[in-house]
C-alpha cells in the first residue's frame, strides 16, 4: 500500500531544497552586478560621530570627569560637527592645518595652544595678520580644533607620560605608583643622551652633568612642569638625572648647577617641550583607533619650531 503521507513529506522537502537553490542562485546573480558587489558601504551604513561625542567619550575616561576650569575647549568649529577624519598633533600649526585639509579631515586634536598663549586669548591678536590668516584658514575649511591638555594629563596613568615611555621602551622600568620615576639598567649619562636622541628624533640636547656619570634612577617631567615640580622632584626622589621638557634657565638649571657644586651627583637633560610630549599625540591616536575605529585618524608631527646650527 502506498504511504501518501510519506510522499507528501518527500515532495515538500524537495520543494524546499529547490527553493533554497533558487535563492542562492539569485544572490549570486545579484552579487555579479558591479554596483551591488562593490556596495559594502551601501549595505552597511558607516556610523557617524560628532566632535562633541568624541570629546565626551575621552573626558568620561578621566577620573576627574568634566573640569569646571580648563583650557581644553574648542578653539574653532562646533561640537555638533560630523567628523570626517581626525588628525592628532602637538600644535595646530598652519602646516598641520593644510595637511589636514589635504587628508579631507575636519577635526584636529592638539595638546598645546593654537593662538600663542596658554588660554588662547585672541583679544590682543584681532588685528594681527598671522592670527587672521590662521583663523580664516580653519573657518573656511570648516575645521574643528580641540585642545586636549588637562584631560590627557588627568588620565591614570598620565597619557603623555605613557606615550613617551612607550617610545623610549621604558614602560617596563617605570614605577606603577609613579610612572614618571624610572629605574633603568645602569648606563652613562652620554649613553642615556644618545638613547634619547635616537628614540625621540632629537638633533641635539642640552644637559648639565658629567658624561661619564652612571645613571639608573630617572625622574621624567615632560612639557613645562615648572620649577616647583622639577626642583621639588629632585629634592623628594633624589634621581641620578632629571629629564624634562623645558625650563626657565634661571631656575632649575641654576639649582642643578649649585647642587652639583655642593657635591650632589644629580644631572639635568632638557629635551625641549615638543620632543618631550609629542608621543602623547601618538597615544591619543591609538586611543582614537580603539574607540572610534570607523573614523580615519592620523598623527601629524608638528615638529620643533626651532632649528640647530
Amino acid at each position: 500500500m502506498i504511504n501518501s503521507e510519506k510522499i507528501f513529506n518527500t515532495n515538500n522537502s524537495r520543494r524546499k531544497f529547490i527553493a533554497s537553490l533558487s535563492l542562492i542562485a539569485g544572490a549570486e546573480v545579484l552579487l555579479s552586478i558591479p554596483f551591488v558587489s562593490n556596495a559594502a558601504n551601501f549595505i552597511t551604513p558607516i556610523e557617524e560621530f560628532t566632535v562633541g561625542q568624541i570629546m565626551e567619550t575621552f573626558i568620561k575616561s578621566v577620573p576627574s570627569g568634566v573640569l569646571n576650569k580648563t583650557v581644553d575647549i574648542l578653539k574653532s568649529g562646533s561640537a555638533d560637527m560630523k567628523v570626517k577624519g581626525i588628525v592628532t598633533s602637538m600644535f595646530a600649526t598652519i602646516e598641520v592645518i593644510k595637511k589636514t585639509i589635504a587628508l579631507d579631515a575636519n577635526f584636529i586634536i592638539v595638546h598645546e595652544p593654537t593662538f600663542y598663549n596658554h588660554e588662547d586669548d585672541v583679544a590682543w591678536l584681532k588685528n594681527d595678520s598671522v592670527y587672521q590668516y590662521k583663523s580664516e584658514l580653519l573657518k573656511q575649511n570648516n575645521i574643528a580644533v580641540w585642545r586636549n591638555h588637562d584631560y590627557i594629563h588627568g588620565l591614570v596613568p598620565d597619557g603623555v607620560t605613557m606615550g613617551v615611555l612607550e617610545q623610549l621602551d621604558w614602560k617596563k622600568y617605570s614605577e606603577k605608583s609613579l610612572p614618571n620615576l624610572i629605574n633603568i639598567p645602569a648606563v652613562s649619562l652620554k649613553e642615556l643622551i644618545n638613547h634619547l636622541k635616537i628614540k625621540l628624533g632629537i638633533e641635539q640636547l642640552r644637559f648639565i652633568g658629567d658624561p661619564n656619570q652612571t645613571c639608573k634612577k630617572i625622574l621624567f617631567e615632560p612639557g613645562a612642569a615648572g620649577r616647583n615640580m622639577q626642583i621639588g622632584g629632585i629634592r623628594q626622589y633624589k634621581p641620578d638625572v632629571l629629564i624634562c621638557g623645558e625650563i626657565s634657565e634661571w631656575e632649575t638649571a641654576e639649582y642643578v648647577r649649585d647642587a652639583r657644586a655642593k657635591g650632589d651627583s644629580v644631572s639635568l637633560i632638557v629635551l625641549g617641550h615638543v620632543a618631550s610630549e609629542e608621543a602623547g599625540s601618538e597615544f591619543m591616536l591609538e586611543w582614537l583607533k580603539q574607540k572610534f575605529p570607523s573614523i580615519k585618524s592620523t598623527h601629524i608631527p608638528a615638529g620643533n619650531s626651532l632649528s640647530f646650527l
